[in-house]
């Protein structure tokens, strides 16, 4: 049986593309360089305030035919690439071990190139979920704005630093993914899902071995570069330091920031239990803005 990406390649009529479009070329390359990885998330910034301000004195926008559309994209493509993915890194892991699949230069394939410029894309196309809350004005999580540009940020360093062990972060965040927007197109059309909470759980779970890798390849890294004399280590890890080090510290903010979503959602007692337990009429507009905040919060990985 064709692996499926040579069966998508060959059934599929597609359009001859620029090699820069196919291949990662820094500077050539669409949303390669940082002065306009960072206008285009300025841009981010002032649009979704931008629309907030004039939202201000205007009726709520549903919008729900063209957000469902958005989530079943997200959670269809997100399964599609999860697949070729791993199509392309389970006969290195088979043949090569896991050290290998994670740190050899040679686990970053050019098909894997590919596939992680594709990730790198979907982050931009996510941004439109907050467009979506804006007009829908729903309160703006700071996990939720920070996130999502922050991790647009993340795969462009990862790009430039050609990390081998990019695979096993964005593998885990497609997984989360796929369940996730799942989630949000069946709950904007009114469906009632009861696993809200095992999300989060699965969110930080990602997180916990995103960075159990990631410091460990680091480790590899900098043991056998500097110190392979004094320091226990296997061999060097491939990529550069700078998007090491910048991916093991924003991954490691991102790990709090859930945790302490968590807590705040789960763990602290409600303001409608509050209320009402002080007898106060209030509750339930109390409880239905919380429920914004959570649900916004939740749509940030």
């Amino acid at each position: 049986m064709a692996p499926l990406a040579d069966f998508i390649l060959t059934h599929v009529p597609l359009p001859s593309v620029p090699h820069y479009l196919t291949n990662y070329v820094q500077g050539q390359t669409p949303l390669s360089t940082t002065p306009t990885v960072l206008t285009a998330l300025v841009s981010y910034l002032a649009i979704i305030f931008g629309i907030q301000a004039v939202m201000k004195g205007q009726k709520p926008l549903k919008l729900t035919l063209l957000f469902q559309i958005h989530n079943v994209f997200l959670s269809a493509g997100s399964a599609l690439l999860l697949a070729l993915m791993l199509e392309e890194i389970l006969p290195i892991l088979w043949q090569k071990g896991v050290f290998a699949a994670m740190c050899a230069e040679e686990s970053w394939t050019p098909r894997m190139e590919f596939y992680y410029m594709i990730n790198y894309s979907f982050k931009y196309l996510e941004l439109l979920d907050t467009v979506f809350l804006v007009f829908k004005k729903k309160p703006l999580a700071f996990l939720h704005v920070f996130h999502h540009s922050a991790t647009a940020l993340l795969c462009y360093t990862q790009l430039n630093g050609k990390t081998s062990v990019s695979w096993v972060v964005i593998g885990l965040n497609l997984m989360v993914h796929v369940i996730m927007y799942y989630y949000y197109y069946a709950t904007a059309g009114g469906a009632r899902i009861w696993w809200k909470k095992y999300l989060t759980t699965m969110q930080i779970v990602q997180f916990v071995i995103d960075l159990f890798v990631v410091y460990f390849g680091t480790y590899q890294h900098y043991a056998a570069t500097y110190y392979k004399d004094t320091w226990p280590h296997i061999a060097k890890c491939a990529g550069s330091e700078s998007a090491a080090l910048f991916g093991c510290g924003l991954l490691s903010s991102y790990l709090l920031l859930f945790i302490n979503f968590y807590i705040q959602t789960y763990k602290k007692p409600s303001a409608p239990r509050k209320a009402l337990a002080n007898g106060n009429g209030t509750a339930n507009g109390n409880g239905n803005a919380n429920g914004h905040v959570n649900g916004n919060a939740l749509k940030s990985t």
